[in-house]
């Protein structure tokens, strides 16, 4: 599937109502390692079209930010059924993001 580009108007659609497994990345584009961290988001995405993976700016988003209360970018939630699951800050590899959808 497709990288979607999420907002605080189709969150909910998109994130909350899911019944799937849904990776967020919070992200703003003046953050370094959020730009490392792009393409990792990119390629999980297209090599998983079973997942539903998202991009959300904090910086045009910031109710969306402070409800999951995110402090520091990058930041990855990983929303099944809806609820937050797990979550990691800052740039991880591939890898590890991987594990985190497990």
């Amino acid at each position: 599937m497709a990288l979607t580009q999420l907002n605080g108007e189709n969150f909910e659609e998109l994130v909350i109502k899911n019944e799937g497994t849904v990776l967020v990345d919070f992200y703003a584009d003046w953050c370094g390692p959020c730009q490392m961290l792009g393409p990792i988001i990119h390629e999980i995405a297209t090599e998983n079209p079973d997942l539903t993976v998202g991009k959300i700016n904090i910086d045009d988003n910031h109710e969306t930010a402070d409800k999951y209360s995110v402090m520091s970018i990058p930041t990855m939630l990983v929303f099944k059924n809806g609820k937050e699951v797990s979550r990691m800050v800052g740039y991880h590899p591939k890898e590890d993001i991987l594990q985190l959808l497990k």
